[in-house]
């Protein structure tokens, strides 16, 4: 741990277990500081003493820096694959645009068609055309001033045809991940496919031959068990193991320096102590999100009061740890059978992102797609509802984005 963090945490220690009262299972964590720290103790000075690479690039230092600041008073709003995926294949402009008249300020995309097995790196083939959409798309982003995050769906080592595992066997849902640790029969498949994600973050430049930072949220929503990552198919010890190796490979060996780290359960936890125990360490994580689909599924004020609960226990870490809090991913689907919820964006997810002193960076919705949609269309019954929230004090799209790659003067 780094010395200004430790010193931090050992300040804070004092408090930790007056926060903690009533949850027994925390008392056996005491090095792990839960209480948030009041004073403003992040300066541009000292970023990259909180940060995971010490020798990030400028513009990845300032996207910490920027983003851990502006969550003391918005929340940037996103949408996965914005620029690529409309409802009912409108192609254009994102939804997002088209309902608001501004492009979302973060832009979500997946490493999943990239590292396929059947990309092969020809002008041809179907899965390089899609690797080179999403790394423009990127580029589109950022030249917009947008912040980007990347996601990992990637596909088991074996046959490499899926991810959930529904559609694996037995015997391959209890040795996926356990195959890819250091020891592991498919470590060496590992690595080069940690080669193929270098290979592009290491490529994403501007105009100007500068990297673009980028946010990158490998094995997410590993307290379920729906990835052959979940908690069922991999100890906690293991599942650092892997994270840590993902993060030094990428950072020591590959030599990448444009990457902030995120770590994100899903919503299974209700204590600090449960949702840290696959935390691989704050020398590990820059962004701490949680993904949330089922507290906010038609669940009214309930519910919303269940995800705030959720994202107070994400903010006061990040605040402690001097972390960036987020909601890295939800969404409520609209589709024919299933109608909006009047008041689900404005009411109860504006309810979830700022109740109770929460201080969260980002919340980055799905996709929208053919038949579906998490964002509605200028013509969608709940229009109003999101751009109403969109408009909340706390919400910004890229209109009101800040800068966020430079540090201020």
């Amino acid at each position: 741990m780094k010395k200004t963090c430790l010193n931090i945490a050992m300040a804070c220690f004092a408090l930790i277990l007056a926060s903690c009262s009533g949850d027994s299972d925390s008392k056996s964590e005491p090095t792990l500081p839960v209480t948030p720290v009041e004073e403003d103790v992040l300066t541009k000075e000292n970023v990259t003493d909180f940060m995971v690479d010490e020798n990030a690039t400028p513009e990845t230092v300032a996207l910490f820096y920027n983003l851990k600041k502006m969550s003391k008073t918005k929340f940037a709003i996103g949408q996965q694959d914005a620029f690529n995926s409309f409802y009912n294949d409108a192609f254009g402009d994102s939804d997002i645009k088209k309902t608001t008249g501004h492009d979302p300020a973060l832009l979500g995309s997946d490493f999943m068609f990239i590292t396929d097995k059947n990309n092969n790196g020809e002008t041809s083939n179907w899965f390089h055309q899609q690797e080179i959409i999403i790394t423009n798309d990127v580029k589109q982003a950022y030249g917009k001033g947008m912040i980007n995050i990347f996601s990992w769906h990637l596909r088991e080592p074996y046959n490499e045809d899926v991810f959930y595992t529904a559609d694996m066997t037995t015997e391959q849902k209890a040795n996926a991940f356990k195959s890819i640790l250091p020891s592991g029969e498919n470590h060496q498949w590992y690595k080069l496919k940690l080669d193929k994600v270098a290979e592009v973050i290491g490529n994403l430049k501007d105009n100007n031959g500068k990297l673009i930072p980028v946010i990158f949220r490998p094995f997410h929503e590993f307290d379920g068990n729906w990835f052959w990552w979940g908690a069922n198919y991999c100890s906690p010890d293991e599942y650092k193991t892997v994270f840590r190796f993902t993060v030094d490979y990428l950072k020591n060996t590959k030599g990448i320096h444009n990457i902030l780290y995120s770590f994100a359960p899903d919503n299974s936890y209700t204590t600090s102590a449960n949702f840290l125990s696959r935390y691989p360490g704050d020398d590990y994580v820059d962004v701490i999100g949680m993904d949330n689909y089922g507290d906010l599924d038609n669940q009214g004020q309930a519910g919303s009061d269940r995800a705030n609960a959720k994202l107070k226990i994400v903010s006061d870490l990040a605040k402690a740890k001097v972390k960036i809090a987020a909601l890295t991913e939800t969404g409520y689907r609209v589709t024919a059978s299933k109608p909006a919820v009047p008041g689900w964006f404005s009411n109860y997810l504006y309810n979830a992102l700022t109740a109770n002193d929460v201080e969260v960076a980002f919340v980055m919705f799905w996709n929208n797609n053919i038949d579906g949609y998490y964002v509605p269309t200028p013509s969608a019954s709940n229009v109003s509802d999101f751009n109403s929230f969109v408009t909340k004090p706390k919400a910004t799209l890229i209109n009101t984005l800040p800068n966020m790659y430079q540090l201020p003067q």
